[in-house]
């Protein structure tokens, strides 16, 4: 039997220029990112997305537009369709993480001026798709690092 695939979900969300993120290692050198992880057997890509904001942030949102698909294939036959979507919040709150929900402990949760993105050590890539409000939504972009992630 081959390797499975893995569906990752991660949500943008937001707020009056600022964007919400996780103090979290990401094994990419990177020690913030996006809110979301993969998604189980048998959920959907929805309840996938709300269940991994309202556990790594405490918010409950509402997924919003799909922004991109892209592919991850870190090595060692693994395979991660990585999906992007745009949520709003819709209670909560935020930095209520639920205890030991993820396998890497998350610091902090906060929203960060999408102008200060690149100090946290996000790609140029994707600060310039923030700041462009996500252009190309709704597409297929190859792999990861097409979105700067």
């Amino acid at each position: 039997m081959g390797a499975r695939i893995a569906v990752r979900v991660t949500a943008v969300i937001v707020e009056d220029g600022r964007i919400l993120l996780l103090d979290q290692d990401t094994g990419t050198g990177r020690s913030w990112s996006l809110p979301g992880g993969k998604v189980e057997h048998g959920e959907t890509l929805s309840a996938a997305l709300v269940r991994e904001v309202r556990e790594e942030t405490g918010l409950e949102v509402v997924p919003g537009r799909l922004l991109y698909v892209c592919d991850h294939l870190p090595g060692d036959d693994a395979h991660v369709v990585h999906m992007t979507f745009t949520a709003q919040r819709v209670g909560g709150r935020v930095g209520d993480v639920e205890s030991g929900a993820d396998t890497r402990p998350i610091r902090g949760v906060e929203f960060v001026a999408i102008d200060k993105l690149g100090e946290l050590g996000f790609s140029d890539r994707f600060v310039e798709l923030a700041r462009l409000g996500w252009p190309g939504a709704g597409s297929y972009m190859g792999f990861k690092s097409a979105i700067g992630l």
